[in-house]
């Protein structure tokens, strides 16, 4: 016998679980936790329903299956019996007569092949004595394994509720031993998980999906069984048992609505509300027919995709076909030969109750989800629970993830992905500055050796052609070339400078300053014409800052005079000074033409430059990066020059920290 602890049927197949939390959501006791981002079965919470192998798309909840241990046992020389449920003719619709299907059975091995119907007629009539008898508070129907367990682990204060009958497998199986002796094996064939678990008088339960395969792997074709019919005792009414209001009709009671001694209801959902109303004591005196699936038609061991409505229709018709052909005296007989056997049962709590903790907590982790008030909490059930409070119970019951909320994560993740753009622009940036530093070294090296070399020949061209100039006459023709050649050694001999001043390893001579006074003053050497308007502007708590005077005005001519070069036909410099604790902000601005974007790259490279020829050495923002960089500082540049895309023009924003550490 291999019988199965119901708490160990349902498992997770962990490479296929895709953590959608589909399974959470449809568990009607949430007995799935997630760890470390796989949804796991809790065996001690779980019912044994088989919602989750239903819901998931991946197959990655599983129940244990027995179809070789069944397929051994019918190698054996025992005598096996088939206990068939009567959901059968909605799973092998392809059948039309259901005497083929005994058939299959019969060639397979079993020794006999019996209907679960039959158990199911004779629970009816146990139910109906129930009833009969009355009861003040009402009963909750037994027939159902997964309600039982429900009950039981989780409503344990219900279960001197719960009809002390059998289910019709178990009374079957009763009635077999009576008829066949102990030594026989019973394997019940149905729609239902937790059937694999409910008793130990079953010696193997296997489902109709098992069944199936078992039919394929032994090749039996429907086509080539000789048609049998099901072995005694023969059932009525049972057959109508995996339905909506099955047992209620079984017991010959009416479905009228103004009948409301017996509530019937199916469903995941459905069955726990009508628990829970039970419980509260809203439904005293009821009694409570419950299937945890929407009837045994659509329990987790049918094959998916079956329609609910066309299984309860061909269920229906079996059920009228069978009683029209049913010999009533003979079932009376059978009726009366097994009405003396007890179908009697005891139940036991196995409490697996949530605890709910401290109202603190709870609001304690919906903070850390971002629940800060009321309009957080979306309750859009993505984390498969109905509630964020809900959620935030599963969490610190230790069933659930924070992850697990989709809005919290999606937020998260777009904060991850702003942060990393943020160090990623840093990043290039740092990546730009620092082959900007290297080329800037090798040209400063370069350059070095080039001003050295040129200066003594540029001293001796410089002093020699002023000599010359000196001798010769206004009038001689020579005079304007010696001229041309004193003014274009003079010009070299700035480009050398410039150079020398690029190349060398400066010191900053530190000097406290006033810096919006200082900025106002740079202004004053700008050569304005007509047609350039000049802005100041300072937003500055505390203008004292440590620059080395002579260098930092060097830099803001430079760049105010660039910016008027870049506006010939008129327009605007503004000059803002801003501060923060640490640092000083300084941009100059212009409304110029721009610079294009593949020069943007370049104009801190010595001697590049997109003035005309005579009109600029292209040592100017090479010197001014280089001050800034000797002030521990930072420049950037921003320019556009398309019109189309916006108005044009050049900002350079230069940062300087109040006190540069050497």
């Amino acid at each position: 016998m291999t019988h199965v602890n119901r708490n160990r049927l349902v498992y997770t197949v962990k490479d296929r679980c895709r953590v959608c939390y589909t399974c959470v959501r449809e568990c009607p006791v949430k007995a799935i936790k997630i760890i470390n981002g796989q949804a796991e079965v809790i065996g001690e919470r779980c019912i044994a329903c088989g919602n989750c192998v239903n819901v998931c798309s991946q197959g990655a909840k599983a129940f244990v299956e027995m179809k070789d241990e069944v397929t051994q046992l019918l190698l054996s020389n025992e005598k096996v019996i088939a206990a068939v449920a009567p959901s059968f003719p909605a799973e092998f619709t392809e059948i039309e007569d259901y005497r083929i299907f005994v058939g299959m059975l019969k060639k397979l091995g079993f020794y006999r092949v019996i209907e679960v119907s039959f158990g199911a007629d004779m629970v009816a009539i146990e139910y109906k004595k129930l009833l009969e008898k009355g009861h003040d508070e009402g009963f909750i129907s037994s027939d159902c394994p997964a309600v039982v367990a429900y009950v039981e682990q989780h409503h344990p204060n219900l279960i001197e509720h719960l009809a002390p009958i059998v289910s019709p497998m178990v009374a079957i199986a009763r009635i077999i031993r009576k008829m066949h002796g102990d030594q026989v094996k019973i394997v019940f064939i149905g729609p239902c998980v937790a059937k694999k678990g409910e008793s130990t008088e079953i010696d193997e339960a296997i489902t109709f999906v098992e069944l199936r395969d078992i039919f394929n792997h032994s090749g039996i074709n429907l086509m080539a069984v000789t048609p049998m019919d099901f072995d005694p005792p023969h059932a009525a009414k049972g057959a109508g048992f995996p339905i909506s209001h099955g047992l209620l009709n079984t017991m010959g009671r009416s479905s009228d609505v103004t009948d409301c001694s017996v509530i019937v209801t199916d469903g995941k959902d459905n069955f726990k509300d009508a628990i829970k109303e039970f419980e509260k004591g809203n439904l005293i005196g009821k009694h409570l027919e419950l299937l945890c699936c929407e009837g045994c038609i659509m329990g987790p061991g049918m094959s998916k995709g079956g329609s609910r409505f066309r299984r309860r229709s061909i269920v229906s018709r079996y059920v009228a076909d069978k009683l029209e052909d049913l010999d009533v005296g003979e079932w009376t007989e059978q009726v009366n030969a097994f009405s003396n056997l007890n179908y009697a049962r005891e139940f036991y709590a196995a409490e697996q109750v949530l605890k709910i903790p401290e109202e603190s907590e709870i609001k304690r982790v919906l903070l850390s989800l971002g629940k800060q008030k009321a309009g957080d909490h979306l309750n859009c059930g993505a984390c498969g629970y109905p509630t964020c409070r809900e959620h935030a119970i599963a969490i610190l019951n230790g069933l659930a993830e924070t992850e697990m909320c989709l809005p919290f994560t999606i937020e998260k993740m777009h904060t991850t992905i702003n942060d990393l753009n943020e160090s990623n622009e840093k990043l290039a940036n740092a990546r730009q500055a620092l082959r900007h530093s290297e080329k800037l070294a090798n040209m400063g090296q370069l350059s070095a050796g080039i001003a050295h070399e040129l200066n003594n020949p540029l001293g001796v061209i410089t002093m020699y052609s002023n000599i010359l100039k000196e001798e010769v006459s206004q009038d001689d023709p020579m005079a304007k070339d010696l001229a041309l050649i004193a003014e274009q050694a003079d010009r070299c001999k700035n480009i050398v400078g410039g150079l020398l001043n690029f190349a060398r390893k400066s010191q900053v001579n530190l000097q406290e300053t006033n810096i919006v006074e200082f900025c106002k003053h740079s202004l004053n050497s700008v050569i304005k014409p007509s047609n350039v308007e000049i802005k100041f502007s300072s937003n500055v708590a505390d203008p004292m800052t440590m620059i080395d005077q002579d260098q930092f005005m060097q830099v803001l001519t430079n760049l105010e005079k660039n910016a008027v070069e870049a506006m010939p036909e008129g327009g605007e410099l503004s000059l803002e000074v801003e501060d923060s604790l640490h640092d000083i902000k300084i941009t100059i601005s212009d409304t110029g033409s721009g610079i294009a974007p593949e020069n943007m790259e370049k104009i801190f490279t010595p001697f590049f430059t997109t003035k005309p020829i005579g009109k600029g050495t292209g040592m100017g923002l090479p010197l001014v990066y280089g001050i800034v960089k000797m002030h521990k500082g930072d420049i950037k540049v921003k320019s556009e020059n398309n019109p189309e895309v916006g108005p044009t023009g050049t900002r350079f924003k230069i940062v300087l920290p109040r006190k540069p550490l050497n």
